[in-house]
């Protein structure tokens, strides 16, 4: 009897264990699935309804444009668009402009008369507002094309005259017109809107139109069905190439100084001098715009970036016409000579961009792909002739 008693204890403290060991296995299951299911915080809003993302999660999502690293709750709202490319101008009566810290990629080139214009790529970061925005030009066109299939390209208008430099025919001849262009004349306010006051002094009517990032990419989604895919259910990203990226190297590595002197038309005079500035502390080159230092009005910040890349391309006018015969074009496909600047040290090298819709691929001497460092890149498209002078 005594041994029926201690077999029944024995066995009831078993059942115990094994029932509670199973409990506590299938509970630590669901707490775990339930953590790792858990949906990511929601970005806040701010200024201009300009979102903002929680700066303490963990950084490990690489954005695929310049290769900065943000949390997935930041590449969660990525991933719900496609790079949008905004031209804005660079006239000294359009200073200070809007947005173009927030790039993830800038290309900078002569549009007219010495005078740069910039094709500002944003994807991974909401720039908030952007502007002033200007017209389009065919080499701009030909940039945003790397951009995988169908990149959304926001410009008020266009070069029109028949001819090589008619940006606007191009357009539709690439079947973007009324999809991914997003052409101010067809859209208009409240995508689009002219701000009279923004820029803080007297300024023409050409300098006085903005957007915002996410008022372009809304436009997009809900009137074009493009969002990360187009109307077809294709993602936008199935045929772009990114470039390789490395991390920034130690200070010690890093040289005390270094600056970049550039003349893209010496006749245009020095209010369009670029000057890039060498910080070895944060291993950034601080933008200098005809002679100031370069400040994006969102947040009174100087726009700083990791990488310049120097293009050599031969500039040509486009002789269709048009008065004073300022449009221009730019040998953007083919080869040329290509100079990288990161790290404080000068990489030479050349550049090869096969088609239109081709990756502009950089390759030092030896031929190997140059990889840049996580942060902006901006390209600056120098005319053969251009000066281009370091210190």
């Amino acid at each position: 009897m005594n041994n029926k008693k201690i077999l029944t204890i024995i066995l009831a403290i078993g059942i115990y264990f094994l029932v509670t060991g199973a409990s506590y296995f299938l509970f630590s299951r669901t707490i775990s699935s339930q953590t790792l299911t858990s949906p990511l915080p929601t970005p806040q809003a701010g200024v201009n309804g300009q979102l903002t993302f929680d700066d303490n999660l963990p950084k490990t999502q690489e954005c695929p444009l310049n290769g900065i690293l943000y949390s997935k709750q930041q590449e969660a709202w990525w991933q719900k668009h496609r790079p949008l490319g905004v031209m804005v101008e660079n006239h000294a009566d359009a200073r200070p402009q809007s947005g173009l810290s927030g790039a993830d990629v800038v290309y900078e080139a002569v549009a007219e008369g010495g005078i740069t214009r910039f094709l500002s790529i944003f994807y991974c970061q909401d720039a908030g507002e952007v502007g002033p925005v200007r017209s389009a030009r065919t080499y701009y066109i030909d940039f945003l094309s790397e951009y995988g299939n169908y990149p959304l390209y926001a410009h008020v208008g266009g070069a029109n005259q028949p001819g090589p430099a008619d940006a606007l025919s191009q357009l539709t001849d690439y079947g973007w017109t009324g999809y991914n262009d997003l052409n101010q004349f067809s859209i208009g306010f409240p995508t689009f809107w002219r701000d009279y006051d923004r820029l803080g002094h007297t300024a023409a009517t050409e300098h006085t139109m903005y957007s915002t990032v996410n008022k372009l990419w809304d436009y997009a989604a809900k009137n074009r069905d493009l969002t990360n895919v187009d109307k077809k259910g294709k993602s936008w990203d199935t045929t772009f190439l990114p470039y390789e990226f490395t991390d920034d190297v130690s200070v010690s590595l890093r040289p005390v100084s270094q600056s970049i002197h550039l003349e893209f038309w010496g006749s245009a005079g020095s209010s369009y001098f670029v000057d890039w500035t060498y910080d070895a502390k944060t291993n950034l080159y601080k933008r200098v715009n005809g002679g100031a230092a370069h400040i994006d009005r969102d947040n009174n910040k100087q726009i700083a970036a990791k990488n310049i890349v120097v293009l050599s391309m031969l500039e040509l006018n486009a002789n269709d016409g048009y008065e004073n015969n300022v449009h221009l074009l730019y040998k953007d496909k083919g080869t040329g000579k290509a100079t990288v600047f990161k790290d404080g040290k000068q990489i030479k090298g050349t550049w090869q961009k096969d088609t239109r819709t081709g990756r502009t691929i950089i390759k030092d001497t030896s031929g190997n792909q140059i990889k840049f460092d996580r942060g902006l890149i901006w390209f600056e498209i120098l005319p053969t002739e251009g000066v281009v002078t370091v210190k």
